[in-house]
C-alpha cells in the first residue's frame, strides 16, 4: 500500500511540465499568427471573397480615418480587399520597409534612415491639446505646455486657479502623435515619468473626458464634444488657422510604400486623393492635401 500512496510532483518534474507548455503555447501562437497572415495576403483563403488583398498598417491617428476610405474603396470596387490595421507610425514605417504591408501609414514626418520609402501626403493634421470640458481654461502657451508635460507645472492653480493636481495623459514611444508632440513641443526635452502612456488616440480622450484635472493631446480629426481644445498662444485650432500656418501644432498624414506605387496599392493611393476622399477628409475634420487638382508624391 506505500507505494500506492500519492507522492508531490518533484521540482524537476515541475519545471519540464512548464517548458512543455510554455513551448505548446509558442507553437500555437505561431500557427495563429500564420493563419492570420495567410488571410491578410491570400484573399482566397477567405471564402465568398474573390480579388486582390491590399494591407494598409501603422498610424493609429491615421486608421480610423483609413478605414472609412477602405469601406468606400471596396464599395465602389466589389471583390477588392483593404485591410487596415494599426500597431503606430514607426511600426508601419517598419511594415512597408520588410513587405509585411504593402503601405505604411505615418502621422509624423520620416527621420533620416527612413526616406529611402516612397511617401504620399494625402492629409494634414492638427494636433490639439484637449482638457476636460468643465476645465474653465481656455488658452495655454507652448511655454505652459511644455512645462506640465515635462513635469515642472503639476497643479491647475497659475493656469485656471484651481488647487487640483494636474493628470498628464500621453501616447506610447512610436507613435506618431508622440512623435510629432515631441518634435514640434518638447525639442530634446523628455517627457514626464508620472504621465499615464495610452496606446490609441481614442484611449487619450476618453481619459480626459473622464477626469476634469486631466490634460493631454491627440489628432484634432478626433476631437468631438466630449473633450475641449485650447488655443494656443491665442489661435484655436482651426482649419482656417492651420492653412494660414498660425496654428503651430501641425503634422502631415503620409502614405508610404517602398517603391513608386503600382496596381492596387497605386489605386488605392489615387482613390485617397480624389475629389471625392478629399472632401470626406474636409468633412472629417482633417485638412485635405488638395481640393482640385492632384499632387504628386514625393520621395
Amino acid at each position: 500500500m506505500a507505494n500506492d500512496e500519492y507522492r508531490p510532483p518533484t521540482a524537476e518534474a515541475k519545471a519540464s511540465r512548464l517548458k512543455s507548455s510554455a513551448s505548446f503555447c509558442r507553437l500555437f501562437s505561431f500557427l495563429v499568427l500564420t493563419l492570420l497572415l495567410a488571410l491578410a495576403f491570400f484573399p482566397s483563403c477567405r471564402p465568398g471573397r474573390r480579388g486582390h488583398s491590399l494591407v494598409v498598417a501603422g498610424s493609429t491617428s491615421i486608421q480610423p480615418f483609413a478605414d472609412k476610405w477602405a469601406e468606400v474603396f471596396m464599395e465602389k470596387r466589389p471583390g477588392e480587399i483593404v485591410d487596415v490595421q494599426g500597431g503606430g507610425s514607426s511600426a508601419g514605417i517598419q511594415a512597408v520597409g520588410t513587405g509585411a504591408a504593402h503601405i505604411g501609414m505615418s502621422s509624423r514626418e520620416l527621420k533620416d534612415d527612413e526616406k529611402e520609402l516612397y511617401q504620399i501626403e494625402v492629409a494634414h493634421d492638427g494636433l490639439a491639446i484637449i482638457v476636460h470640458p468643465r476645465n474653465p481654461l481656455d488658452n495655454i502657451t507652448i511655454e505652459q505646455v511644455k512645462s506640465i508635460f515635462l513635469g515642472e507645472i503639476t497643479t491647475w492653480e497659475s493656469l485656471n486657479g484651481q488647487q487640483k493636481a494636474i493628470t498628464v495623459v500621453v501616447r506610447e514611444e512610436g507613435s506618431g502623435t508622440r512623435g510629432a508632440f515631441q518634435e514640434l513641443v518638447m525639442g530634446k526635452s523628455r517627457i514626464t515619468k508620472k504621465a499615464i502612456v495610452q496606446d490609441s488616440n481614442g484611449t487619450v480622450r476618453e481619459i480626459v473626458s473622464r477626469d476634469p484635472n486631466a490634460i493631454g493631446f491627440i489628432s484634432l480629426g478626433l476631437v468631438n464634444e466630449s473633450v475641449k481644445a485650447l488655443a494656443l498662444n491665442g489661435v484655436k485650432p482651426t482649419e482656417e488657422a492651420i492653412l494660414k500656418k498660425e496654428y503651430r501644432l501641425v503634422r502631415p498624414f503620409l502614405f508610404l510604400t517602398k517603391e513608386v506605387p503600382t496596381g492596387l496599392a497605386k489605386e488605392f493611393i489615387d482613390f485617397v486623393l480624389s475629389d471625392e476622399i478629399q472632401e470626406l477628409i474636409l468633412k472629417e475634420g482633417l485638412i485635405p492635401v488638395r481640393r482640385v487638382s492632384r499632387p504628386e508624391g514625393s520621395r
